[in-house]
């Protein structure tokens, strides 16, 4: 039986969302018994592009690789990034995370901008179904494209991928206690991005230092595009004495270690197509608050406080009455629990195994 093609392009790059969706995927798929080759890795998996970049390679390449091989069908996983034309005999299956560069087109450079809007709009012709990874994905689609809504699947993620990556390590746990962070202490985790609204918890942890609580926040994730007025607001505010602990990119192993240390995490994104970092909070149990914006209210449910993505003020109340109270700390940490149990990946999997069968019965 012809294998699934799955687009590995992320694989060997910095982990991202998509990355993360990609591997845990594949391997939820492989678990159920899905055939899948991992396709266009820069060195890794059964089909690896080598020295192309990215976009190249699915333009100039892809299309001769799938005539020759003959998967069983291409399931491209980064929004947009399906062939230009179709392959006789090999349907395309595209997974639409978000449309940030549409929504919010101040967030993303231009030239990225128009790229996602001409291939995302010839991605959505060809392919045979769509994966929209919730229903705010699925109705930004309908609105700005002409797109057969029975074409669109919603498949939420998983978050039990987190679990393998939680270990007892006294090197990292020393490591945490070394940053002498305050107890408790709030966590945001993501890219420095314009869209995910950094600002929002920069100011209401400045309000609550000026208020006379010292609190610590830390700030994991990578540079992005629109850093700049974020990594200034940061300095500035570690000059006039607020603990700010901007950390970069962290290892996975690292990372979650430090997650499910944190008193509070927070997470006010202005829009996401799904949002994972507080789901991944949500079931390492630490009390999340996340804003009304995007999928958030989707996805976290009653397992989070949320607030206006506007709302310096109100973010501002829900982190003093967490901090100030570890009873509802408590409380949050056992909802939020509650909440992520729904999200597996092997639910996911099952979902898309079902779309591959639909539209290529033997690769189900």
């Amino acid at each position: 039986m012809a294998a699934v093609a799955l687009d590995a392009s992320l694989w060997d790059e910095p982990t991202t969302g998509i990355a993360l969706y990609t591997r845990a995927l594949a391997s939820a798929l492989s678990a159920r018994g899905v055939a899948v080759e991992r396709w266009g890795a820069r060195r890794s998996g059964e089909v690896p592009r080598g020295r192309w970049n990215r976009s190249t390679w699915t333009v100039a390449q892809l299309p001769r690789l799938l005539a020759e091989r003959r998967p069983r069908l291409f399931h491209a996983v980064s929004n947009f990034n399906l062939p230009l034309v179709p392959v006789a005999g090999v349907p395309y299956v595209l997974t639409l995370h978000d449309l940030v560069p549409l929504l919010l087109p101040d967030t993303v450079s231009t030239a990225f901008r128009w790229q996602f809007r001409a291939w995302l709009g010839r991605s959505l012709q060809v392919a045979q179904a769509v994966i929209c990874v919730s229903e705010t994905a699925r109705d930004s689609v309908l609105e700005r494209f002409d797109v057969a809504p029975d074409k669109l699947t919603v498949i939420h993620h998983g978050v039990d991928h987190v679990d393998a990556l939680l270990h007892d390590d006294p090197v990292t746990e020393a490591w945490i206690d070394a940053l002498g962070l305050s107890s408790p202490w709030v966590l945001y985790a993501g890219a420095l991005d314009a869209r995910k609204n950094v600002q929002l918890v920069l100011e209401a942890v400045s309000r609550l230092h000026e208020g006379g609580r010292k609190v610590s926040l830390v700030l994991a994730g990578q540079r992005w595009f629109g850093a700049g007025p974020i990594e200034a607001r940061v300095q500035a505010m570690k000059a006039r004495g607020v603990d700010v602990r901007p950390l970069g990119y962290l290892d996975g192993r690292v990372f979650y270690a430090l997650m499910r240390r944190a008193g509070v995490f927070v997470f006010p994104s202005r829009y996401e197509g799904f949002g994972l970092p507080p789901l991944e909070a949500m079931h390492l149990g630490v009390p999340t608050i996340v804003s009304t914006a995007g999928s958030l209210p989707e996805v976290c449910g009653d397992g989070a406080l949320a607030v206006h993505p506007d709302d310096a003020a109100g973010l501002t109340t829900c982190l003093e009455a967490l901090l100030g109270d570890p009873a509802k700390r408590t409380d949050w940490a056992r909802r939020a629990r509650l909440r992520a149990a729904h999200f597996r990946w092997q639910r996911t999997a099952d979902a898309t195994a079902a779309v591959y069968a639909r539209i290529a019965p033997k690769a189900g």
